[in-house]
C-alpha cells in the first residue's frame, strides 16, 4: 500500500494511495501513526477501509508529511554512498576522517524539521549562508526491535519513504563536528509524500534517486551504491539500543551535493526542489524566506 496523510476540515486522515486517486477513510481509522505503530493488524484494517471508500483524485487534496507523531528525533545515517563520501574530501574544514568508515555514521535531527511534500522549505540566511540539499530514502520501523541480526532487520521495516535531508554547512561545521546543529533548523527536511509498504517494493537495493534543484538534476544515482545497505544500518543502529514502531530512519545521501561542487551550489529564496525515488513518489518543494531567528 502507498498510505498518506491527507489534511481535511476535520483533521488529519489516512489516505490509501492507488495511481492517481487517494481513498481518504473515516476519523475511526485515527492517524497513520498509529496505523504503524498497530503492526498487520492495523495496516489491514486500513486495507479494508480503503475498500469501502470511493477514491477522490489525488490532485484534489493536501498532503501532510506522512508522519508527524514521532518517538525521538529522526535517526540519520551519514557517508553511507563512498562517492559522496569522497567528493567531501578535503571540503570538510579540517574534520574529514583519516579513512573511510567500517561501520555506519549516525546522527539526528530534531522532529521540527519535518514538512510536507509539498511544503515550504524554511530559509533564514541570517542563520546560515550554506543551505544544501541531500536526496534520501527513509526507512519506517514497524515493530519495536533491538539488537537484531542483519538477516532479520529488514522484518521490522513497515515502509519506506522519500526525505530531504537539508543542511547549513557551516552551522554542521561549527559545533565540534557534531552535525545535530547543522540538520535540526526547524521546518527544513521534507517528508513523503506517502509511505510505501515493504510489499510493494520488490528491489530495494536498486532504486534510482534523485535531486533537482529549479529543473537542474543535481543527484542521481542508485540505492546499490550504498556503502551500508538498508539491513546493515538497522542491525547496527539496533544493537544495545530498542528502536520503536514509528521511528524514521534516513539512510544518507549520494554525491552531488552542493557543498561539494566547484562553483559551490547551495539554495536560496524560491528555488523548487525536486527529490524523487524510483516508487516511492516525489517531493516538491519551494524554499521560502522564514524569520527564524
Amino acid at each position: 500500500m502507498k498510505l498518506a496523510s491527507v489534511v481535511t476540515s476535520a483533521g488529519r486522515r489516512i489516505g490509501v494511495v492507488t495511481g492517481d486517486t487517494v481513498a481518504v477513510l473515516p476519523a475511526e481509522l485515527r492517524g497513520l501513526d498509529e496505523a504503524i505503530r498497530g503492526g498487520p493488524a492495523a495496516l489491514d484494517a486500513v486495507r479494508a477501509a480503503a475498500r469501502q471508500v470511493t477514491a477522490v483524485p489525488l490532485a484534489e487534496v493536501r498532503l501532510d508529511a506522512p508522519l508527524r507523531r514521532f518517538n525521538r528525533d529522526i535517526l540519520c545515517t551519514g557517508w553511507n554512498y563512498w562517492d559522496h563520501f569522497e567528493e567531501s574530501r578535503g571540503k570538510r574544514e579540517g574534520q574529514d576522517p583519516p579513512e573511510r568508515p567500517k561501520h555506519p555514521t549516525f546522527f539526528t535531527k530534531g522532529p521540527d524539521t519535518v514538512v510536507g511534500p509539498h511544503d515550504d522549505i524554511a530559509y533564514d540566511p541570517q542563520l546560515s549562508a550554506k543551505w544544501d540539499y541531500e536526496a534520501e530514502v527513509a526507512l519506517v520501523i514497524g515493530a519495536d526491535c533491538r539488537s537484531v541480526s542483519e538477516g532479520d532487520a529488514m522484518s521490522y521495516v513497515a515502509a519506506f519513504c522519500v526525505a530531504n535531508d537539508v543542511s547549513q554547512r557551516d552551522l554542521q561545521r561549527a559545533h565540534g563536528g557534531q552535525w545535530l546543529k547543522g540538520k535540526s533548523i526547524d521546518a527544513t527536511m521534507p517528508l513523503g509524500p506517502w509511505l510505501t509498504t515493504v510489499d510493494e517494493v520488490p528491489d530495494p537495493a536498486n532504486l534510482r534517486i534523485q535531486c533537482e534543484v529549479n529543473g537542474v538534476v543535481l543527484q542521481d544515482a542508485s540505492t546499490a551504491q550504498m556503502a551500508f545497505p538498508f539491513a546493515r544500518i538497522i542491525a547496527e543502529l539496533s544493537w544495545g539500543m530498542t528502536l520503536r514502531a514509528g521511528d524514521v530512519v534516513l539512510t544518507g545521501t549520494p554525491s552531488g551535493i552542493g557543498n561539494a561542487r566547484d562553483p559551490q551550489v547551495f539554495l536560496n529564496d524560491g528555488d523548487l526542489v525536486v527529490t524523487r525515488v524510483e516508487g516511492l513518489g516525489e517531493l516538491r518543494n519551494r524554499v521560502r524566506l522564514t524569520k527564524l531567528h
